[in-house]
């Protein structure tokens, strides 16, 4: 798997850059949030149903760009805020470029499934499946990526949110698990489509890995020919000639038995 692998330091600008990174990702994913609790808030003025998927027909597919918008109670709100939250930091720290352009396939997949497998005379709202997409993301690019990076996010993901992988079948009643698994599709999709995207960020290295790779070099040249001289065969510039020991160290130091 050709993954780029920029080979930097781990120096403390480069610290430095990742918190910036992690920060920028936390301010972007808290911005959705107070986006959602502003439209939730103002829902009372409107129909919120009418900017909803309905299943099947012409008119509900306008709600495929408004309904991630729209949520149905307080708690719904806080379910979903508190999963892009973490799942956006979390993506968008690791997956920068990945998850941006993942996004729109995330947010048409969620909102495709609605269209094309709920029943009619049903409303689909909520960005649930943008955070099933975000997840199936995260989850998918550990799995294919592998380094060590990609392999926390997803396990740290599969730890918060490991219940994404049933609630994308039909389960609890009112719950829209088609767009759902619209959602973890197009995260799936973007895994794979964008998985070359990021490179694997610099990690410190620790003095075991260097003495394993300088036993690992040493073999290399040894096997290729190509292996130092040892100390012994080294030839040696200056020699002391007999006689010319200091006289400090010819003294004979006399040590008194015990009793004596």
């Amino acid at each position: 798997m050709d993954i780029p692998h920029h080979d930097i330091p781990d120096t403390p600008e480069q610290r430095a850059r990742d918190r910036r990174r992690v920060l920028r990702a936390f301010n972007l994913a808290l911005a959705s949030v107070l986006l959602l609790a502003v439209v939730f808030f103002s829902q009372e003025n409107f129909d919120a149903r009418a900017f909803s998927v309905q299943p099947h027909l012409p008119e509900g597919l306008w709600g495929i760009l408004s309904a991630p918008f729209l949520h149905g109670s307080l708690k719904h709100l806080a379910t979903n805020a508190v999963a892009i939250l973490m799942l956006g930091t979390l993506a968008g720290s690791v997956f920068p470029r990945a998850t941006l352009r993942s996004l729109p396939l995330i947010w048409l997949g969620a909102g495709l499934g609605a269209w094309l497998l709920g029943q009619p005379g049903q409303y689909h709202l909520g960005a649930s499946g943008i955070t099933h997409g975000l997840g199936f993301l995260v989850f998918a690019l550990g799995l294919i990526r592998r380094d060590r990076a990609a392999i926390a996010a997803g396990m740290l993901a599969f730890l918060f949110f490991g219940g994404m992988l049933l609630s994308i079948l039909p389960q609890e009643p009112g719950v829209s698990w088609q767009s759902h698994l619209g959602g973890a599709i197009g995260g799936a999709l973007g895994a794979l489509l964008f998985r070359h995207a990021d490179p694997i960020p610099p990690r410190k290295r620790y003095s075991w890995e260097l003495e394993e790779e300088a036993e690992t070099e040493a073999e290399r040249l040894q096997q290729q020919g190509l292996e130092l001289e040892r100390p012994e065969y080294v030839p040696v510039i200056w020699h002391r000639e007999p006689g010319e020991m200091p006289t400090d160290e010819r003294k004979v130091i006399p040590f008194r038995r015990p009793g004596h």
